[in-house]
């Protein structure tokens, strides 16, 4: 007998699953837990009533958006990006956070 003609079809392979959505999730969408620091504001906070002049200029300047406290900024929150607020009529820091 030949076991190659037989008229069972083979069995449909299924599918893995790739990954849960809850672990892939886009850049913006995950609140990082809050003790942590992902864009190293807390290095930076001695700015905080300093002149803006004082900001140190960035080698990485992808993740770093420095404008003032008025200004119009996109509202995509990304743990990684370093935001450094000013005041636009006294020109000190206000604020530096991640976000």
């Amino acid at each position: 007998m030949l076991a190659a003609c037989s008229s069972t079809p083979p069995a449909p392979t299924v599918p893995v699953a790739v990954e849960p959505a809850e672990e892939n999730q886009p850049v913006g969408s995950r609140m990082p837990d809050g003790d942590e620091d992902l864009c190293k504001a807390q290095d930076l906070q001695y700015l905080v009533g300093r002149h803006r002049n004082e900001i140190p200029v960035p080698v990485e300047i992808v993740n770093r958006r420095v404008t003032c406290t008025t200004c119009p900024v996109t509202m995509d929150f990304s743990p990684y990006r370093l935001n450094i607020f000013y005041n636009a009529d006294t020109q000190l820091v206000e604020q530096v956070r991640c976000g």
